[in-house]
């Protein structure tokens, strides 16, 4: 297996990991994104991830069922990325991207990837869930905060800066203002 698809599938594993132990009642429970369920926050990455493959003729099969049982309908969705992931050629795949002139894999690993990570907490935070990251995948959500600039805060992507509490605990705010403190 490539790199993007082995990154991918580690991050991917964890969110499994992760839905696996929200209750089944949970998934309604409002999250931390405005307006958004904790299904919501899933069916948002798989639908944003379908579609970005999509946009570069990589369609996959149906939509996985989220609605009753979420986490399987996660990692069936998981397993279809990962098979056109696993194929060399995808990765390598050149585009005239957002950023500039990118790659399908670099870009499935800068958005992407971050966005599991981050969308990870929102769901453990609507959920009652046990968010903790590794000290490797703070630093990915940090570094990714910051590469992407002002951009991070525009409309549909993340909203502004939180304060925190000068009291909590957990590691300092990003360059780009975003605390990353969740342990």
């Amino acid at each position: 297996m490539n790199s993007t698809a082995t990154r991918y599938q580690a991050v991917a594993a964890e969110l499994a990991a992760a839905a696996d132990r929200v209750p089944p009642a949970a998934w309604g429970s409002a999250s931390p994104c405005p307006g958004w369920s904790a299904r919501d926050v899933l069916e948002h990455l798989v639908s944003t991830q379908r579609d970005y493959l999509a946009q570069h003729d990589l369609a996959l099969g149906g939509l996985p069922d989220l609605a009753i049982d979420p986490a399987a309908g996660w990692r069936a969705h998981v397993a279809e990325v990962v098979g056109v992931l696993d194929d060399e050629e995808v990765p390598a795949r050149a585009y005239p991207g957002y950023f500039g002139p990118t790659t399908l894999g670099a870009d499935l690993e800068q958005f992407f990837v971050w966005d599991m990570l981050a969308h990870r907490w929102d769901i453990a935070a609507a959920t009652g869930s046990d968010a903790r990251f590794t000290d490797s995948e703070l630093d990915a959500i940090e570094a990714g905060a910051d590469s992407f600039g002002p951009t991070l805060n525009s409309d549909g992507v993340c909203g502004p800066p939180v304060e925190v509490s000068p009291t909590a605990t957990g590691r300092p705010r990003s360059s780009a203002g975003w605390d990353v403190g969740f342990r």
